[in-house]
């Protein structure tokens, strides 16, 4: 199943920052919205991903001095992302090999292109759960009716 097939009920708004957002602004914007990771913008393209990772490695390193560093110097980017007709098992493949949770959902490219969700590795496993959860009681029906 695609991308696409995942995303088309959501009635998601996007949270996300720009790069030049303090790293203090952008933490406050997790811990409010209890989210662990958006995208950075900048315009419509999407510049970076700040997550809560990004948050801790620049506190560990500088200690509360980093909360004043602009996000654009401590965001994970280029922010790697995903076109809405590719498979969700190799979206989560992706982000497996990758060891990242996030993706920008990005139709087009370059100055065109446009954000059209963020899903992370639970919303591709809640789906996953339940195609097989599916799979199985039709399995179970064909069974009993054989």
């Amino acid at each position: 199943m695609s991308i696409a097939r995942i995303i088309e009920d959501r009635q998601q708004d996007i949270i996300s920052c720009t790069a030049r957002d303090s790293v203090r602004h952008a933490a406050a914007l997790l811990a409010e919205k209890r989210i662990g990771a958006m995208p950075v913008m900048d315009g419509n393209r999407v510049a970076g991903i700040f997550s809560e990772r990004d948050l801790l490695y620049c506190v560990a390193k500088e200690g509360g001095a980093a909360l004043d560093r602009a996000v654009g110097e401590v965001m994970t980017a280029p922010a790697i992302t995903i076109d809405p007709r590719q498979d969700a098992l190799q979206a989560m493949t992706l982000m497996t090999r990758r060891r990242i949770r996030h993706l920008p959902v990005v139709e087009g490219a370059g100055e065109g292109a446009r954000l059209l969700a963020f899903v992370s590795i639970g919303d591709l496993v809640k789906h996953r759960i339940e195609q097989i959860e599916a799979e199985a009681e039709l399995m179970r029906e064909y069974i009993t009716s054989a």
